[in-house]
């Protein structure tokens, strides 16, 4: 009997049970996407810290260490973190006093529903891409632990993922949060001892680590700008993702979601060292591997007994769920809260849940559909981060901390930053198109502010509601 993917399937099957549970309390969409504003400093905390400690934390990280040292740690743990820092320090409060469902709500309010709108078409691409990427990592996890092969696996794990995610909404996301941030920090520290322990104790292991992947500043001929673009992206690209924002909404208080944010920073810079940690080691083990990205749970796959397998093999699992389901909420909440309701305004509550969980389901067979996209889980990961991110981020601040402009400066600002980055990103290959999307965000939109009042004056004038 396969007692590794036995545990999986109980794992699976016991979160699945907590949505299954919590979906019950469930009556308003304010309820499926902010867990009706109830998140206490526990909850917030570790479904900050669980959402953001994904695929790419573990599996990408030591994998990134594996090839290249620690100057692959840009964004995770370094990146992420501060990300995280940042929210708590400038945006958390001030976003929570929004009372917001999605950020593009705050658009709406600020700029107009054109603006919303534009806005949520732009967040929605990048989750999706996430969400992929999550799906590719679980399936990559059940292949190793299996005799599927990786399409099969993806497949598997995408159809498992999409049932999980349907039932209980931000509400039990926010309750098995809890349960896989702890299982993921004593997956990895059971890993890491067993890892070290095999090479003779600490010293032994330390000497076992080459000295050429220390080289934190380590560059392959790259230039300053490539070099700040490779730390923005993280930073800039995730900063006011839905993901996030989300867990500052659905907290009781202000003060609930700064310090959340804060913990949750500090809990995901301390773990994060840990799959750091393991892709040097993993030189020790497998010199030659050709899929880095298989380190992790190649590595404990073959030093650790079955029940701490299955322990270990649950937190990778946890640390994949409590991401994806998180991202296809998002997309969901963002295609039908911002997209699709403002078009029915006469649906009941019980309607817009069903219609949500619908939206799961479709967000869930795109993201499927992206996974096969890339074979590197970091280099999907980092797509999505760079992909919308910094121009919402670039008109958050604007909403919230100004008066400068107005929807016209805000539409002109987000189309142009759109076809800067696909053209930086696409078409001519730029070194840094996260850092000329933001410029050109940045740009545009206060050469639009000299003209806008004129312009905003004209088109009252012709709108047919003002006869």
């Amino acid at each position: 009997m396969n007692w590794e993917l036995f545990g999986i399937c109980c794992y699976v099957i016991g979160m699945v049970y907590v949505g299954y549970v919590v979906s019950k309390k469930i009556k308003t969409d304010d309820d499926y996407f902010l867990a009706g504003r109830s998140l206490g400093p526990f909850l917030g905390t570790f479904s900050i810290f669980a959402t953001w400690f994904g695929a790419e934390s573990c599996i990408g990280t030591s994998g990134n260490v594996l090839r290249v040292g620690i100057s692959g740690t840009h964004a995770d743990p370094f990146g992420y973190a501060l990300c995280i820092m940042l929210m708590a320090m400038f945006f958390a409060k001030v976003l929570w006093d929004k009372q917001i469902t999605t950020l593009p709500d705050l658009f709406r309010k600020r700029f107009s529903p054109s603006a919303e709108k534009l806005a949520a078409l732009i967040m929605i691409p990048s989750s999706l891409v996430w969400a992929g990427a999550q799906i590719r990592a679980f399936g990559q996890i059940i292949h190793v632990t299996s005799d599927f092969n990786v399409n099969v696996a993806i497949s598997v794990a995408a159809l498992v993922v999409i049932i999980y995610t349907m039932f209980g909404g931000l509400l039990a996301d926010a309750y098995n949060d809890l349960i896989q941030g702890v299982a993921i920090i004593i997956g990895l520290i059971i890993l890491f001892v067993v890892l070290v322990m095999g090479l003779g104790g600490p010293e032994a292991a330390w000497q076992m680590v080459k000295p050429e992947s220390l080289d934190f500043f380590k560059t392959e001929e790259t230039s300053w700008m490539a070099r700040w673009e490779m730390w923005l992206v993280p930073i800039l690209g995730s900063l006011m993702s839905q993901e996030l924002v989300s867990r500052v909404s659905a907290s009781k208080s202000a003060k609930v979601a700064v310090h959340s944010a804060w913990r949750a920073s500090f809990i995901y810079l301390i773990v994060g060292f840990f799959p750091v940690a393991i892709g040097l080691l993993g030189h020790a083990y497998h010199p030659n591997l050709s899929e880095s990205d298989s380190i992790m749970p190649l590595l404990a796959k073959q030093h650790l007994n079955v029940f701490l397998y299955v322990i270990f093999v649950g937190a990778l699992v946890a640390a994949i769920l409590s991401t994806v389901d998180s991202t296809l909420l998002a997309v969901s909440a963002l295609a039908t809260h911002n997209l699709l309701y403002p078009h029915l305004p006469n649906l009941s509550e019980k309607r817009k849940v069903l219609i949500a969980r619908v939206g799961v389901l479709l967000s869930g067979a795109v993201a499927y559909g992206i996974t096969f996209s890339s074979d590197s889980v970091t280099e999907m990961v980092e797509t999505a981060s760079s992909l919308g991110g910094p121009t919402i981020l670039v008109m958050v601040c604007f909403a919230l901390f100004t008066k400068i402009g107005n929807h016209v400066s805000a539409l002109v600002a987000m189309s142009t930053s759109l076809v800067v980055w696909f053209t930086s990103h696409f078409v001519i290959e730029a070194e840094a198109p996260v850092i000329w999307t933001v410029l050109s965000c940045l740009g545009s939109y206060l050469l639009t502010v000299p003209f806008v009042s004129k312009v905003e004056e004209a088109v009252l004038t012709a709108s047919p509601q003002d006869n």
